[in-house]
């Protein structure tokens, strides 16, 4: 039996960790001339032991049974790096990990390559290594139907070659595309802006959910630098996981003040169409941001409108999903059984061991259409699929 088990499950964030060709073979010629390498980077290092060593183990997998029946049975464990975890950075060894899974759908999102490419102050720089990583995640997936390539989408290039990002990548292959939640830039304009309405026109029209994302978030410190001078130890950070308390519970900052300025400024109104999802900034978050958006709506002055409430935008349009060890279940009684949806983070390390058995022992109190609705109704709605079957 798969993982999964009787449940049908969507699974809206998991993640390539790539090999440092990964751009590199995607790249043509001339572009790789202009791409920045992995090593580069320092938001993300690259720990060169720990990708000698998943490419060696990988090796082992191909020629030894034993070997790949103990990283099968290892599947949901977090012991290895991430890089050594099944379906890393291998298509055909992911769809296995995926029939092992046993999950209906899985959106899966890159991890640094994106660092590769998102940090550069050259824009023309910025918007090939996107284009690039696009190409490179359509190709990942391309082999299985199942697998949803998530790319990038800078909007700090500016709309018209944002559009033309976009379309390049969905006619590659891409599913959707994370956006930038902060404009680092204080003069530029905001994502909010009419200027950026034909990006977010152009989601309306595809029919497709865009995503906002923890890494990616335009450089935005929810923590000033300052805090840190606390004769505490800070732990090494690892991926996007946070690395203090502080960090964790201010991880949704940057998101909740995108998304309310998406619904205050009017963009999700003027694209009926247009819909989110939230992912690795928690959930613990969203009751209380509900009842604020509709708080504020009531109390400052010209913040009633007509039409639906804030919180009934985000309902409608917004899903989030949650860590897992979160109190799924009192969210959901807080929020509404409608804006939580599933994500293993698989193979990130901050996904946690045995994501299902943590939602599990959250969710004592919720029936079954509310488990079906976590696990996939919410997104398959989202994506235009059929319900779950009673």
């Amino acid at each position: 039996m798969s993982y999964a088990g009787s449940r049908r499950i969507i699974d809206v964030d998991s993640h390539v960790i790539e090999l440092d060709d990964f751009l590199w073979n995607a790249a043509t010629e001339s572009e790789r001339e202009r791409l920045p390498k992995m090593a580069d980077q320092n938001v993300l290092p690259v720990v060169e032991a720990g990708l000698e060593r998943a490419k060696e183990l990988f090796a082992r997998r191909q020629t030894d049974p034993e070997t790949r029946a103990k990283f099968e049975e290892s599947l949901v464990q977090v012991q290895r790096n991430g890089w050594s975890r099944l379906g890393a950075f291998d298509p055909a060894e992911r769809s296995h990990a995926l029939d092992l899974f046993g999950f209906e759908l899985q959106w899966v999102l890159p991890t640094f390559a994106f660092h590769q490419v998102a940090h550069q102050e050259d824009l023309g720089v910025l918007a090939l290594g996107a284009r690039v990583l696009n190409r490179a995640m359509a190709g990942f997936c391309a082999g299985d139907h199942r697998l949803l390539a998530v790319g990038y989408l800078p909007l700090s290039v500016g709309p018209e070659e944002a559009v033309s990002i976009m379309d390049e990548g969905l006619a590659e292959g891409c599913y959707s595309f994370m956006v930038d939640t902060n404009e680092p830039d204080p003069t530029a304009r905001s994502f909010t802006h009419p200027d950026f309405d034909p990006v977010w026109a152009r989601f309306d029209a595809a029919d497709l959910p865009f995503v906002v994302h923890v890494a990616v978030n335009g450089h935005y410190e929810a923590v000033p630098k300052s805090f840190r001078n606390n004769r505490q130890v800070t732990p090494e950070k690892v991926g996007d996981a946070p690395s203090s308390l502080l960090d964790l519970v201010t991880i949704n900052n940057s998101a909740e003040i995108f998304l309310t300025a998406m619904i205050c400024d009017g963009v999700f109104s003027r694209h009926p169409n247009l819909r989110c999802v939230s992912m690795e900034h928690g959930a613990f978050w969203v009751p209380s941001w509900l009842k604020a958006l509709d708080f504020a709506a009531g109390a400052l002055p010209g913040g009633a409108r007509e039409g639906p409430r804030p919180s009934e935008i985000a309902r409608e349009r917004i899903r989030v999903s949650p860590f897992a060890g979160e109190p799924v279940g009192w969210i959901i009684e807080n929020t509404g059984p409608e804006m939580i949806v599933f994500a293993s983070d698989f193979p990130h390390p901050e996904g946690g061991s045995d994501p299902i058995a943590k939602f599990e022992a959250s969710m004592t109190d919720c029936n079954e259409a509310t488990r079906a609705a976590f696990y996939r109704d919410n997104i398959a709605e989202f994506m235009g699929l059929a319900p779950e079957e009673s």
